[in-house]
């Protein structure tokens, strides 16, 4: 059974930092893009940040800069390191795993991040 199992989330004020954690079981993690998006209340998810399995990493324009994306293959996990919280980067951020050769995916349930003072 896949799991991707999202933590690290909460409140945290204008300028603070976060770090986000995506603990992943049931999937062969070196074969998997791993993703972080984002769903603010009343929009579409977006795309935050993308690592590929060889560690190759693209990011938002409103997070270059701010936010860092990681995958650690020996925990089976990805993160997201949050600088410089805007009020704009409040959300529901959820991880993704994108198999490479199906383009099969999977989704967390989310954590919530808000920022505000």
């Amino acid at each position: 059974q896949v799991q991707l199992v999202e933590s690290g989330g909460g409140l945290v004020q204008p300028g603070g930092s976060l770090r986000l954690s995506c603990a992943t079981s049931g999937i062969n993690f070196i074969y998997y893009n791993m993703a972080w998006y984002h769903q603010a209340p009343g929009k579409q998810r977006e795309l935050v940040a993308r690592i590929s399995s060889g560690g190759r990493t693209n990011y938002a324009d409103s997070v270059k800069g701010r936010f860092t994306i990681s995958r650690d293959f020996g925990q089976n996990a990805v993160y997201l390191q949050m600088n410089s919280l805007e009020p704009e980067d409040t959300a529901v951020y959820y991880c993704n795993a994108d198999y490479l050769y199906t383009g099969t995916q999977y989704w967390g349930k989310g954590t919530l991040v808000t920022v505000s003072s």
